[in-house]
């Protein structure tokens, strides 16, 4: 087995578990803003974090896999990366969604972890990386369709 694939399953494998991890963090998000106190507590704490580490860990895997792909190269000497929809979507709107999730994601993190209570914008964004992740996976053919 090559790298490639070894990382393609990885990648995929860990798709998983990010999914769970994001399903935990949107109930501690909003467990936690819809609280009576809104006070931050060590669970919205730890799934942010170890959602933020899965978003990086994902992105990075997902960047060599990039660079290392038969698919975007083929596409962009062809000349159809911008005009054929799938390789527009899996070449640049899906890393590019995964990015500025991981950027939010890391933001995010960083004021949950620096502050007692949650505020209306940490969760707006803790919501938009969400949303970018869940326009960026591919539903369809993780799940099939």
């Amino acid at each position: 087995m090559d790298f490639y694939k070894i990382l393609l399953s990885a990648h995929k494998g860990f798709g998983y578990l990010e999914l769970l991890l994001v399903a935990l963090f949107i109930i501690a998000l909003l467990a936690t803003m819809f609280g009576f106190s809104g006070k931050v507590n060590k669970f919205l704490k730890k799934t942010t974090l170890f959602t933020m580490i899965f978003f990086h860990v994902q992105f990075l895997a997902g960047i060599i896999l990039l660079l290392v792909s038969p698919g975007v190269k083929a596409a962009m000497s062809a000349g159809t990366l911008m005009s054929d929809s799938y390789s527009r979507f899996q070449y640049v709107e899906h890393p590019f969604s995964m990015l500025i999730a991981a950027v939010l994601m890391t933001i995010v993190n960083k004021k949950v972890k620096s502050n007692d209570t949650i505020s209306l914008a940490v969760v707006i964004m803790g919501l938009i990386a969400v949303g970018l992740f869940a326009f960026a996976f591919p539903w369809a053919r993780v799940f099939g369709a």
